[in-house]
């Protein structure tokens, strides 16, 4: 089986301004904003992806963890709401940040040097670094 068939295509996905909303409601009607500050925000994303990271402790070959489904996505979703918590407290749009992003990592991710590898940028291949293989000279 090719490694790209289990990975589903791009659902549409959207959080609405009823959902964003109901996060900080939740938070405001406890007196809870008063803890979310963007470090202890952090701290909180941090330690519910090691709880995600904890679905595939002692999973063996299951990558996929098939009888944990349920507990992957609760942890996902903790991880989802800490962060709109910390858009909200940065007063930043997720979408905005998100695709800011997304154009930092296709410049540092050209398709021509990343497609098929996992290597951090700064390890792909830079073609005036790259040692020509006849005279054994830097190109």
């Amino acid at each position: 089986m090719d490694s790209h068939e289990s990975i589903p295509t791009a659902r549409k996905c959207s959080i609405s301004n009823e959902t964003y909303q109901r996060i900080a409601e939740f938070n405001r009607i406890r007196n809870w904003e008063q803890f979310h500050t963007p470090k202890d925000l952090s701290i909180s994303i941090s330690l519910e992806a090691a709880e995600l990271l904890e679905c595939f402790q002692w999973s063996g070959g299951d990558l996929h963890v098939t009888d944990k489904r349920d507990e992957l996505i609760e942890e996902a979703a903790d991880i989802l709401i800490y962060t709109l918590q910390l858009c909200q407290v940065l007063q930043v749009e997720p979408e905005d940040i998100i695709n800011a992003k997304l154009e930092q990592n296709e410049l540092k991710y050209p398709t021509g040097k990343a497609y098929g590898n996992a290597l951090k940028y700064t390890e792909l291949p830079n073609p005036s670094n790259q040692r020509d293989l006849k005279n054994g000279n830097c190109k």
